[in-house]
């Protein structure tokens, strides 16, 4: 069929055509949207899943959910080494300039804009543009420790946000990259704003850990977040997310071509959008048949393995190639420290510094205690694909 007309997007973060089984999540944010506008006690939310299953194309979605409903906007990703401090500083930086162009906010937003002078000051981070001729508020978020100034910052966005009948929502992905200390100034500075009914939200997303990491960052914060897990559609969900599109392009899918593309992906979005899509180029049309799908999986395969799955492969040093090569011989996971010390034939507390620096790069991550499984969707049998 014609390729300009492929209504699936199989790149990374990018929207499909068809936002399938996430309505309840979506409906969640919009209501904690509409509650903290209101000043009533909203819940900021964590959005947990392994790597493909959309969670940063939800963050999008949420973000612009609040931004019809008037609020402000900013994203950031969290890499590996990187400040919170470094990454806030400019988007907080826009919010105040944008709410200082609001009559009713405007004092409150320049007090909020000389408190961050010092918190740029203090933190040393690089100041350009406007704020040069802005004097720091002596007291105002410059002790030098996060946890104390960042709620400080937060409370005077919320403050003139609020005034100015606006909100804050922040979408952050990658959370588990970020410290325990930075995670736990944010965790700080949201409960701040849930008590003082501030309009400032939070939404994050990364891997399943990050409700442990929070946790250990600051117990309230089960109470303080939402934690709604983003996984492997549902079969219904997942065909929806497939069929859908070919019919509004004028097109079908027959339903043995749709079954395999459901069962074979096991409902994941990034492997249900790349394999869809290839069946779509494959197939001479009107009709996608099964016959389309089976000759676009090959392709699908290689695509998957040279990208999505080699570019993670290629991240790890020997030692830890053959942590994850052992992991995978398991079969599925999740999978016991102890056997994976077994099959080395070496001591578990030997296999610590491997471990964590496995964990570090976002390739597997704990279960539970003494357990592991990997971050990626099929990624096990990607490695026993190999020679």
């Amino acid at each position: 069929m014609d390729p300009y007309r492929n209504p699936f997007a199989p790149g990374a973060g990018s929207r499909p055509p068809e936002l399938a089984g996430r309505d309840h999540i979506l409906e969640a944010a919009k209501i904690a949207c509409g509650r903290a506008l209101l000043g009533r006690n909203p819940r900021s939310m964590m959005l947990l899943g392994l790597r493909g299953t959309g969670k940063t194309v939800l963050l999008n979605e949420i973000g612009r959910i609040a931004e019809e409903q008037g609020y402000f906007i900013s994203k950031i990703e969290a890499p590996e080494h990187q400040s919170l401090a470094r990454l806030l500083y400019p988007e907080m930086r826009k919010v105040l300039r944008a709410l200082s162009s609001i009559d009713a906010a405007k004092q409150l937003a320049q007090f909020g804009l000389k408190g961050l002078r010092g918190f740029a000051s203090i933190f040393k981070i690089e100041v350009a543009g406007a704020e040069i001729g802005v004097e720091p508020e002596p007291g105002l978020a410059d002790s030098g420790d996060i946890q104390f100034d960042l709620p400080d910052l937060f409370t005077a966005i919320g403050k003139a946000a609020k005034a100015g009948g606006r909100g804050w929502v922040l979408l952050i992905d990658e959370v588990q990259y970020l410290s325990e200390t930075d995670l736990s100034a944010l965790i700080v500075s949201i409960h701040r704003m849930s008590q003082e009914g501030l309009p400032v939200i939070m939404v994050g997303a990364g891997l399943p850990q990050i409700a442990r990491l929070a946790g250990e960052a600051k117990s309230y914060s089960e109470r303080l977040f939402l934690y709604p897990g983003v996984g492997a559609l549902d079969p219904a969900s997942a065909g929806q997310a497939v069929e859908k599109p070919v019919i509004e392009e004028d097109a079908t899918i027959s339903p043995d071509a749709l079954a395999e593309i459901v069962t074979k992906t096991q409902g994941y979005p990034f492997f249900l959008q790349e394999w869809s899509s290839k069946a779509w180029d494959n197939a001479e049309g009107p009709e996608i048949t099964k016959l389309d799908v089976d000759n676009a999986y090959t392709e699908t395969i290689a695509s998957l393995d040279d990208g999505f799955f080699r570019v993670r492969l290629d991240r790890l040093t020997p030692k830890e190639t053959e942590f994850v090569t052992v992991m995978a011989s398991l079969g599925d996971g999740p999978y016991a420290m102890n056997d994976i010390a077994k099959i080395l034939g070496k001591k578990l507390s030997s296999l610590g510094p491997v471990r964590a620096n496995t964990i570090s790069k976002g390739m597997i991550y704990s279960t539970e205690h003494g357990f592991l499984d990997f971050s990626v969707p099929l990624f096990a049998e990607f490695m026993r694909r190999q020679p």
